[in-house]
């Protein structure tokens, strides 16, 4: 038997600040979802919104009831992102959690696969198999083509737009702190044999264009080199696969455009810019 029965239930939690635009997509990926038999409630927190965030979700409030599953959407005034997730943990009533950014699409079987990654009584975390929206511009094509061949990426779970945790995994911290990098902050809550991928996918966009890549990247580097400082006990979960000078060539011959892109990238992401915190950016 089970160590839980099928009542035991999943929360998914979504941030939105301003995603009118897009969350109407995610809603109505997860309201396709194959049924699992646990419950599960969404729950999305508009945040500092501007726009019609809050209408758009509560659109899908009807077909989620007739589906079964709870559904809410939480206005707060204040605007950010870990905010929002502790608001979205406070509301929530299961102790299984999927945190979805809202510009993701997820396919039909993930949320199921994600509850059965899930149902063990050891800290968790899982995540779906990683695909890039296929971006508009050369340049963000050519840099997403290298960037899913990098370590980080293709050997496993790096939990970009969404991951998952258990009961016992959320247990191993308390509030989100407020931070730039929330994903890399869960994701090193735990060795590498507790973070899952399982194959069902969802699709992230990538930012367009040269500018808004070193821009993000520029980001998404201080988050890490924040979480290193702040939590720095947190680095022996890290263990990277290496790239390594043998595997970076291989890929450079493979693809010497999209190297060439993304080598750009990381060069200019060195160029001092303005003191200050960076607001979070959203992925596309």
């Amino acid at each position: 038997m089970d160590h839980r029965d099928a009542s035991y239930g999943l929360s998914v939690i979504v941030p939105a600040s301003n995603e009118a635009a897009v969350i109407g997509g995610l809603l109505d990926s997860l309201l396709a979802s194959v049924q699992t038999p646990r419950p599960v409630e969404i729950i999305v927190v508009a945040n500092g919104c501007r726009d019609d965030t809050v209408a758009v979700a509560q659109r899908f409030a009807d077909r989620a009831k007739t589906r079964g599953w709870s559904f809410a959407v939480i206005d707060v005034a204040q605007g950010g992102k870990l905010n929002a997730l502790n608001v979205g943990d406070d509301h929530a009533a299961h102790a299984d959690r999927i945190y979805l950014d809202a510009d993701v699409i997820v396919s039909p079987g993930l949320i199921e696969a994600i509850a059965d990654a899930l149902d063990r009584p050891d800290p968790v975390y899982a995540c779906g198999a990683l695909v890039v929206a296929r971006p508009s511009s050369l340049v963000t094509r050519r840099y997403a083509r290298f960037w899913t061949q990098l370590p980080f990426v293709a050997d496993g779970a790096p939990g970009c737009g969404m991951f998952a945790v258990n009961a016992a995994g959320r247990a191993l911290w308390g509030r989100f702190p407020d931070i730039i990098s929330d994903d890399t902050f869960v994701r090193l809550h735990f060795s590498p044999e507790r973070r899952l991928e399982v194959p069902e996918s969802y699709v992230w966009p990538m930012v367009e264009g040269f500018r808004n890549l070193v821009r993000v990247r520029r980001r998404q580097d201080r988050g890490v080199e924040e979480v290193a400082r702040l939590y720095p006990a947190l680095l022996s979960n890290e263990k990277k696969s290496a790239l390594g000078a043998g595997r970076l060539a291989r890929l450079a011959i493979r693809d010497p455009l999209g190297f060439l892109v993304y080598a750009a990238v990381s060069l200019a992401v060195r160029i001092p810019v303005g003191a200050g915190r960076p607001r979070w950016e959203r992925g596309r």
